[in-house]
């Protein structure tokens, strides 16, 4: 049967086959129904993972866009980073959540939990049967069985607030449990309001000792029963008030069957009374509905920014899905005071201050694909998170890298530069440009003083004057930081030059070739370098870590994200080039992992997906495959991407190939199936790949609309044969910035064999900072 074209804008089309009376024609009936884009995104895309194995190390986050609480359903104990493992069978309680990632873990949790029968609150002890058949997961809403208790429990949000609705049976012994977790907490039950309130502190580092999370929950219901407990699990009856290491709030009353009980919650990260006000400005008289359209309505605003025509409803659920998790971090940590301003508890010196303020972020991760989105699709909201980055700094007198909330001590890099100089150069309004551009001169000019590894430069003195990190000085992955070092110089030359900074420009521009001494023409390789001048032996190109972060030199070769011409000419020319590129995909996957004394879950995950020495699931080597365009042999990276795309995403629970972090590797998904990428943010071009869908139409900040179309798009039609800007030919295997965002359509017209004249042409290629300098 023919397929018809799935539109997701408003409709999809079901058919129907109803045999006529003779029996020799087939009557085609076409049904209409509406479908929502928030409800094609499946939040337990990537659940189905562990510490061994990542299939995305992801929680269904229900939450409003970078909603500063989230909320999630708790299959594990307290403080277990995989918070919720889909093939679980039992459920704990659903948690307010602000866990960027399992390996950072979450700071400010407490949960609900509702129990029947006999009182059981130990964590261990109340944990309940469920099945993901009656499970509803949708980003604005979580609802499940709790079976043990004959409860059915469901949580919706706001961005500070949310709804708790529990129904319950026939019971004389009905409760809610409020767990405010370890690491310091309290509680306070006030039964005249029908309120719990108090504190948590839980948290895995990066805060001040004063930090806390107020909260406030308030019931629809009169309590019969109140208890708390206190250090080890030790119940206090008829108390109304508790405070320890571990404490928390059981409230207990009769119910009849199908009784709804409902509890508003809301925290703060400054004072019981903002938790207060958050609580009376996101939810007020709102029913629990009300609040549960409100968040619903808040992901079609977001999503239908994008729309989507396809008939592989498979395609559009991944799309969606990853365009969820793009837009769920960097989260927002400020709030609205009584008087309505912007202000923010400051996760750096403990003080309340103005302005705003935005966390849970690496940018190791981030900067490569997420933050270039935001500056295509939400500059108003990047000039925030500008904004942010400069309170940042003023605060802790360093710009982050790795925030929960504040400074962590996690990867390496300089890439808080790339991310403030992109949007810079992509005309984000409102930054604070002077402050933040001395912020990023002290990442490169000051070694002393940095509060944990991961910020400013380990190793900046032997950068600065050797131009390289040396191996055999005690400071690990000293390739990996080398490479990026030098690509945040260029970032920081861009937005210099633009600025009329020549002099630090041209500093910068020249320090940002400084990838040249790593590499080593006898292998064609990247490889450490002592700091006598020799290069690193014995030198196994298989080797993860040692030199390199979480990949091993096959993977950080490619990391000239700015001059990728100059790569090129280092190892002799177009042709072994993509030699060389070839050569990853086409070996197996061997790996030495003997700098970690195990197989660590990244290189597992490039082992198994039968695609070479390619690791997608890890970032540094995920614009890889669009380097091909400056070999001019585009369409190997064509197919590359169609396959990644194809193979490596699902909108299932291992729906990933590695982690998702922070939205990064979604990010990729998102671009690459629109049909381009970023290969270099701090450039004005996009790096064209295979678009996936037949046609999409981007609805821009300014009011411009951008549509790509791919003609004859199909399995197995994925080659491009041609493609025209607004009618015009084109022939370049980039796009421009400012095309998209001045509206218009790119259609491409796809074959099943590669045209390898289109994109050929030495003026086809992409940027690279060589032919600029040279011209």
């Amino acid at each position: 049967m023919k397929k018809t074209s799935l539109k997701v804008v408003a409709t999809f089309l079901i058919v129907t086959l109803t045999a006529c009376t003779n029996g020799n024609e087939t009557k085609k009936e076409l049904i209409k129904e509406t479908v929502s884009y928030v409800d094609l995104v499946n939040p337990l895309m990537g659940t189905d993972s562990d510490y061994s194995l990542s299939n995305g190390n992801t929680y269904p986050a229900i939450a409003t866009p970078w909603g500063m609480n989230f909320w999630t359903p708790m299959t594990s104990k307290m403080g277990d980073g995989w918070t919720y493992k889909y093939d679980a069978t039992k459920i704990r309680g659903i948690k307010q959540t602000h866990q960027p990632s399992p390996w950072i873990n979450d700071y400010a949790a407490f949960s609900l939990m509702a129990v029947t029968g006999n009182l059981k609150f130990q964590e261990d002890e109340r944990e309940s049967w469920f099945s993901h058949k009656a499970e509803t997961v949708k980003p604005y809403h979580y609802s499940v069985y709790l079976a043990d208790y004959d409860v059915k429990a469901e949580v919706t949000p706001t961005e500070r607030a949310s709804q708790f609705k529990f129904t319950f049976p026939d019971s004389d012994e009905s409760f809610i449990i409020l767990d405010a977790f370890y690491k310091g907490s309290m509680v306070k039950i006030i039964p005249e309001e029908r309120k719990i309130i108090g504190y948590c502190r839980n948290n895995s580092g990066g805060v001040p000792e004063n930090f806390h999370n107020y909260f406030v929950a308030e019931f629809d219901k009169d309590f019969e029963v109140n208890h708390t407990w206190n250090d080890g699990w030790k119940l206090i009856e008829n108390s109304t008030d508790s405070e320890g290491n571990h404490v928390g709030a059981i409230i207990g009353f009769k119910t009849k069957k199908g009784e709804v009980v409902h509890v508003k919650v809301a925290s703060s990260f400054i004072s019981p009374e903002q938790a207060q006000l958050n609580l009376s400005r996101e939810i007020g008289t709102d029913t629990f509905e009300q609040t549960k359209e409100k968040a619903k309505q808040a992901w079609e605003t977001e999503l239908s920014r994008i729309q989507i025509e396809d008939d592989n409803l498979d395609h559009i659920k991944t799309f969606y899905s990853s365009l969820y998790r793009v837009l769920l971090f960097p989260r927002k940590f400020y709030e609205f005071d009584a008087n309505n301003e912007v202000v923010h508890y400051s996760p750096y010196n403990g003080k309340v201050l103005s302005g705003y303020m935005f966390t849970d972020n690496g940018f190791w991760d981030t900067f490569r694909a997420v933050f270039p989105f935001f500056n295509m699709m939400y500059p108003e909201l990047n000039g925030k998170i500008m904004k942010g980055l400069a309170n940042t700094y003023k605060e802790s007198g360093w710009l982050p890298e790795w925030a929960s909330p504040g400074h962590r001590d996690c990867m390496i890099g300089s890439n808080s530069a790339p991310i403030i100089s992109d949007a810079f150069l992509k005309g984000v309004k409102d930054m604070d440009t002077e402050v933040l551009f001395e912020a990023m001169l002290k990442n490169a000019t000051v070694a002393e003083g940095r509060p944990v590894n991961s910020v400013g430069r380990a190793g900046l003195d032997f950068y600065n004057t050797l131009g390289y990190v040396p191996y055999n000085v005690g400071i690990n992955e000293n390739a990996a930081r080398t490479l990026e070092y030098a690509y945040a110089d260029f970032t920081i030359a861009k937005m210099a030059k633009k600025l009329g900074k020549t002099e630090i420009a041209e500093k910068y521009f020249k320090q940002s070739m400084n990838y040249k001494k790593l590499f080593d023409p006898s292998t064609n390789l990247m490889r450490g370098k002592n700091k006598e001048g020799d290069f690193q032996t014995p030198f196994n190109p298989l080797k993860w870590g040692d030199a390199f972060t979480e990949g091993n030199s096959l993977h950080y070769t490619w990391s000239v994200l700015h001059d990728v011409k100059g790569l090129v000419d280092l190892m002799g020319g177009k042709e072994k080039f993509a030699s060389k590129l070839d050569e990853v995909f086409e070996m197996p996957p061997k790996f030495d992992d003997s700098y970690y004394g195990q197989t660590i879950h990244e290189i597992r995950e490039m082992q198994i997906v039968n695609m070479g020495n390619y690791a997608h699931g890890n970032q540094p080597i995920q614009h890889m495959i669009y380097l091909y365009n400056y070999a001019n042999v585009p369409y190997k990276a064509q197919a590359r991407v169609r396959e990644v795309l194809t193979k490596l995403y699902a909108p299932t629970p291992d729906g990933y190939c590695g982690d998702e972090d922070n939205g990064q590797t979604s990010a990729w998904y998102v671009f690459s199936s629109l049909g381009f990428y970023p290969v270099t943010p701090g450039a004005d071009e996009y790096v064209i790949g295979s678009p996936l869908f037949k046609k999409a139409t981007i609805h821009l900040q300014n009011g411009n609309k951008f549509t790509i179309k791919a003609k004859d798009n199909s399995v197995e039609n994925f080659y491009i044969q041609s493609a025209n800007l607004n009618g015009k030919d084109y022939s370049n295997s980039y796009l421009n910035f400012e095309d998209i965002q001045k509206g218009g359509e790119l259609q491409f017209n796809l074959g099943n064999t590669p045209n390898k004249n289109w994109g050929s042409k030495l003026e086809n290629v992409p940027y690279s900072l060589s032919n600029e300098l040279n011209n």
